[in-house]
């Protein structure tokens, strides 16, 4: 960005000193009499009738080839080069001449009479502002220093000083000239002041958005500060300076030649502070090749200053300084922003507004300069109807882009922040639900969101430059069913997906189970969904192969076991029990949160052939009925043992000793096994 801003300020000077010094002179204003006799003429029928009949219409003119435009280019710069080279005999007598124009009417035959109100008026200026600063130092006293760092105050007394220098001069009658040149160089003085405060309010910001008196080292070439105030202060200088030189030559009487061979000396001047800036810059060292380029393409810029082709000029200016200055710009922005400390959906705002406002304030400032420039250089040239339609379609069209950048950034960080909250843990059931739900449309709505200002954009741009967008429409709707025909796979599952989504069936981090696939809900896009499953296998599966889905993550969850008892169990120690644990596990602090009924013994559910098989019931969060479960079941085995109640194991009563009747004993107490292993594993 100081960068930018340097090389920014050399090509200002050189087109400022370019355009004033070509500028024609007007001639006299025609004496009222003269020009009151020439009317009362033209209102003569005879003479108006004689004019019509030899008036003679125009040639035809034919568009110019190449070969035409490059050689009036090359007759044009000839002449220009030839008038430079001619002007420079001139100069001695052009001086002598304004030397008396001076002492005529400027100092009155009074030597030094512009030096010393000069003097006067920069006295009674400090004067002023000093005041105006021992004020504000004095109301800023009671208050924390929250106004450090920027350039109000200075901003402040520099106008108090503009005010009372060039109020005290104006309340006084002075000769034309002498006002003129007075106030000339009062405002270029002026102007040097306000470009110090700013540079030393923005360098530190650039550097690293610490104040001006906080400005970290940077290297043997000292700190930010250290390095570019002074050359910005210097390059605005000559910048000022010369600006007031050449602005006051034609009135001095100095020819346009010589005005011009001025303002290229002191493009000179500024030219070679530029260079010295890109072979000694201390914050960003470049190679030697770069370095070389950025002396060669600054040297070119220069020569294309004075060949005249100012579009060309713009054009490489704004190539090499508008990158770094967007950067900047939004750099200081960011800075800003950061200092306004505002939270929430309000802080968003502010600060997008803040740091793509201040680029594309940056981007549009270049656009708007851009097509001043143009519009210049197509009054020149014969236009045709394509470029008439050409240059306002781009220049728009980088209005379109701004606005387009503007809104998606907008609308995009506003999207994360809703989500970034969505994302945190904590409140009720309907919160974490409707968190939940917008974690699972916000990213769908983000994706059309784009894709819609992208299309709006486009459409726009084509229809500033010309293209008819209503047949493009038209047949975008026709390819569009033409498509929905040939892919109807693809349009049922976007159709599905829509319907899911407005039927609410799963949200982001729900488990669902459909068909053979289940998993909790990663992710979406138009066409289908992510399920990962609980042992890590990731599933994509398209919206229209779904079908009924079981969502395992809603509300509540019943989980129901069962275990079998032997005959001579105690059943009513046995409910006892069971009650007494579900009543530890909701007072647990690590299951109360989740447990919504305690575990409870529902009663006998069967009479089986080696046990009593009894139910009981758990109703919990989703998910959460698993860690549960493990527990109780380890604190029902341990209290069943303290209590000698004993759990049911498959038995086979044999009679007699016969070796076959030990066999088949085996036999069929393998097949109970067999045939239920929970009840053998219990």
């Amino acid at each position: 960005m100081r960068f930018a801003l340097t090389i920014f300020l050399v090509w200002i000077a050189l087109v400022a000193f370019g355009g004033t010094g070509w500028a024609q002179q007007t001639g006299p204003d025609l004496p009222p009499a003269k020009a009151q006799q020439f009317l009362e003429l033209m209102k003569d029928p005879e003479l108006k009738a004689w004019l019509e009949g030899k008036a003679v219409p125009p040639p035809e003119q034919n568009d110019p080839s190449v070969s035409d435009a490059v050689t009036q280019w090359g007759a044009a710069l000839h002449s220009r080069v030839s008038a430079l080279v001619a002007a420079f005999p001139r100069i001695p007598s052009e001086l002598a001449n304004a030397a008396n124009v001076v002492s005529r009417e400027v100092n009155a035959g009074q030597p030094g009479l512009v030096i010393g109100i000069l003097v006067v008026l920069i006295a009674i200026g400090f004067g002023a502002e000093w005041l105006v600063r021992q004020a504000l130092d004095h109301a800023r006293k009671p208050v924390d220093d929250a106004a450090a760092g920027t350039a109000l105050p200075d901003l402040i007394c520099l106008l108090t000083f503009a005010l009372a220098s060039v109020g005290a001069f104006l309340a006084f009658d002075w000769m034309p000239l002498l006002r003129r040149i007075v106030v000339t160089l009062l405002v270029a003085f002026i102007a040097f002041r306000a470009v110090r405060i700013i540079a030393r309010w923005i360098i530190p910001l650039t550097a690293n958005g610490a104040t001006p008196d906080q400005v970290a080292p940077m290297g043997t070439g000292g700190s930010a500060l250290s390095f570019w105030l002074p050359r910005t202060s210097q390059i605005a200088g000559i910048f000022l300076f010369g600006w007031a030189v050449v602005s006051l030559m034609p009135a001095l009487g100095f020819s346009n030649e010589v005005r011009a061979l001025t303002a290229f000396l002191f493009g000179l001047a500024i030219l070679a502070m530029a260079i010295e800036v890109v072979w000694r810059r201390p914050d960003r060292p470049a190679s030697l090749v770069r370095r070389m380029l950025l002396t060669l393409c600054l040297v070119v810029l220069w020569l294309v200053w004075v060949a005249g082709l100012l579009g060309l000029l713009w054009l490489g200016i704004l190539a090499l300084v508008l990158p770094t200055a967007v950067r900047g710009a939004g750099n200081i922005a960011q800075a800003l922003a950061r200092r306004t400390r505002r939270a929430g959906a309000v802080g968003v705002i502010l600060g997008v507004l803040i740091e793509r406002g201040a680029r594309a304030a940056v981007i549009a400032a270049a656009v708007a300069w851009l097509a001043y420039i143009w519009s210049i250089m197509a009054a020149r040239v014969a236009g045709s109807a394509a470029a008439a339609i050409a240059v306002p379609g781009v220049l728009n069209a980088v209005v379109i882009l701004l606005v387009a950048d503007f809104l998606w950034q907008l609308s995009k960080r506003l999207i994360d922040y809703q989500l970034d909250l969505a994302g945190q843990a904590g409140g009720t059931a309907e919160e974490a639900a409707r968190r939940a739900r917008l974690r699972t449309l916000l990213p769908i709505f983000r994706n059309a969101l784009a894709a819609f200002i992208a299309v709006v954009a486009v459409l726009t741009i084509l229809s500033g430059l010309g293209v008819q967008v209503g047949p493009l429409i038209a047949g975008a709707g026709v390819f569009g069913v033409a498509v929905g025909f040939g892919s109807q796979t693809l349009v049922k599952d976007v159709l599905s997906g829509v319907f899911y989504m407005l039927d609410d069936a799963f949200r982001v981090g729900e488990y669902i189970q459909s068909g053979s696939y289940k998993g909790t809900v990663e992710s979406f896009s138009l066409r289908s969904v992510r399920l990962r499953h609980h042992r890590g296998p990731v599933f994509t599966v398209p919206f229209g192969a779904l079908g009924a889905v079981q969502n395992m993550s809603r509300d509540w969850v019943i989980e129901k076991m069962t275990i079998r008892l032997t005959y001579d169990s105690d059943v009513d120690l046995a409910r006892k029990l069971i009650k007494k644990i579900g009543q530890d596990l909701a007072a647990d602090p690590e299951f109360a949160a989740d447990t919504i009924q305690p575990l409870k013994l529902q009663g006998i559910d069967n009479f089986g052939d080696f046990a009593i098989e009894l139910k009981m019931k758990l109703m919990t969060k989703p998910g959460a009925q698993f860690s549960i479960k493990r527990r109780a079941l380890m604190m029902i085995k341990k209290a069943f043992a303290e209590n000698g109640i004993k759990i049911a194991r498959p038995t086979v009563h044999v009679e007699g000793g016969a070796s076959d009747a030990a066999a088949a004993a085996q036999q069929m107490i393998q097949m109970k096994e067999a045939a239920d292993p929970a009840a053998n594993q219990a």
